[in-house]
């Protein structure tokens, strides 16, 4: 493990330019994405693992079977948290390794690595944010028919008893789902992410099951935790833009927000699916049948925070005649396709924003007004921005450093957009980058890093990027540098 620069005493920020009193400096990742040992301790196959060993469905033939091999070297990592000054690490909990067949009593072997690890990040001053699931259902229960099914919300409110019993005395913020929408849309409709089905009716199905499992953990969790513990649901929320001012742009957007955004934040926060969202997907499910009497009263229970993932906005147009609806390779085309109504949506990329690896566009204002928008529609809930970042091209220099000036300039502009946004009264109370080390990047393999932390994936050496020590720098001075470089 390479260490990271020494400290350097960072000048005071003028009071004006500091982040708020208890505002928390995080970073995050997810457990198939860097635990690896696959197959140990009793943990058996995830749909992510029956995934990538199938041929064609991931870059390269790549899978998590080893990634960042978190699960040897955790406590070499938890070092070189504390050494950047995170005051927070948000992971994930791989629900086959500690309850390998989705049912049924846990596996001590598994419980115990996250016992060792939340213990590591207490005694290294790091608060654990644990996340019930990112992605990644026990195989056994997809073979029984996966999210589309109602018995998996029972399956996944045993499984948060589990987790609540084996950490809840040292983990006091917890997270039901991480991007809900994943599993739903590109789990079950386009089929780019595990399982891989493509059935826009199953899709749908799976979103209110995924509400409601959101629902029966939160139940769950307030029954079990002590008292003064946080419960809260992380969602990908879609900033969406109408390329042109015309009706018919604003009618795409429209359908974006609802399949995108509306169709979880409506039940959760509000007790309601939208009745445009309802229409729009009638003809492929019957809401009165899928929705059953409790169900919405049990989804809306209220979290302690709202959890929001912001990369990049999503620009949409009605598509002119004899252009494909969903066909742009950009950002958000293969994500919605297939989903109901794509056929009258276009995706854009807009004009003369720069790009990251994933070719995603660049553009901080998103963030900023995806939080004014959230604070606006649901005044006095709290927000933590929990995952933001960027992949860039990033290797080694022959002095063995590695210099990502464009990923430096991505965190200061997204960072001064959460500055812009609490000055203008938006409640947010946290800062996640994503992510902590370079790891399985899902479909894309290991051809995307997203990493502040450098990872050789042949000897699993830790290489801090030029972004970690400017990130170590802001945890210091709770404050932007003037400049995107400390």
């Amino acid at each position: 493990m390479t260490a990271v620069r020494p400290d350097i005493a960072p000048k005071q920020a003028p009071e004006a330019t500091r982040f708020p009193t208890g505002f928390v400096w995080g970073a995050a990742t997810a457990a198939y994405q860097v635990e690896g040992a696959a197959a140990e301790d009793g943990r058996t196959p995830s749909i992510w693992d029956t995934f990538s060993h199938t041929p064609g469905k991931v870059h390269n033939g790549d899978t998590g079977d080893i990634a960042a091999d978190h699960y040897h070297r955790f406590r070499d990592d938890v070092a070189l948290m504390k050494q950047l000054g995170l005051k927070a690490y948000r992971f994930s909990i791989s629900w086959s390794r500690v309850q390998p067949t989705g049912r049924g009593p846990a596996v001590e072997r598994g419980l115990d690595f996250y016992r060792k690890l939340v213990d590591e990040l207490l005694e290294a001053g790091i608060a654990p944010v644990a996340t019930l699931y990112h992605w990644d259902l026990p195989q056994e229960l997809e073979d029984a028919g996966g999210w589309p099914q109602r018995v998996t919300t029972d399956r996944f409110a045993d499984y948060t008893a589990i987790m609540a019993g084996a950490l809840g005395d040292r983990v006091t913020t917890w997270t039901t789902f991480n991007e809900p929408w994943c599993s739903a849309f590109l789990g079950y409709g386009s089929g780019v992410h595990a399982p891989g089905r493509t059935e826009p009716a199953s899709a749908l199905r799976a979103a209110h099951h995924l509400n409601l499992a959101h629902g029966r953990a939160i139940e769950v969790l307030r029954d079990q935790l002590p008292a003064g513990a946080q419960t809260s649901v992380t969602l990908n929320l879609h900033q969406v833009r109408p390329l042109t001012a015309s009706a018919a742009d604003a009618d795409a957007a429209r359908r974006i927000d609802a399949v995108g955004n509306r169709i979880f934040t409506g039940p959760m926060l509000r007790g309601e699916y939208p009745e445009d969202l309802l229409a729009d997907t009638a003809h492929l499910v019957d809401w009165s049948k899928l929705v059953q009497d409790g169900d919405l009263a049990a989804i809306s229970r209220p979290v302690d925070v709202l959890g929001i993932n912001y990369y990049t906005p999503t620009l949409v147009s009605t598509p002119e005649k004899g252009e494909s609806g969903s066909g742009n390779d950009v950002h958000g085309a293969s994500e919605f396709s297939p989903w109901p109504g794509s056929e009258h949506v276009a995706f854009h990329l807009p004009e003369g924003k720069a790009r990251t690896a994933m070719n995603w566009s660049i553009d901080p204002n998103g963030l900023y007004n995806l939080l004014m928008d959230v604070s606006r529609d649901h005044p006095g809930l709290p927000l933590m921005v929990t995952e933001n970042g960027a992949a860039f091209d990033d290797y080694v220099s022959p002095e063995g450093r590695v210099e990502d000036p464009e990923r430096i300039a991505y965190l200061h502009g997204h960072l001064d957009a959460v500055q812009r946004a609490v000055a203008d009264g938006a409640d947010v109370r946290g800062y996640f980058l994503w992510s902590l080390m370079d790891n399985f990047e899902w479909a894309y393999g290991y051809s995307k890093r997203f990493g502040t932390v450098y990872v050789d994936y042949a000897s699993q050496r830790r290489i801090p990027k030029a972004s970690a020590h400017w990130y170590s720098d802001v945890i210091r001075r709770h404050a932007l540098p003037e400049a995107g470089l400390s």
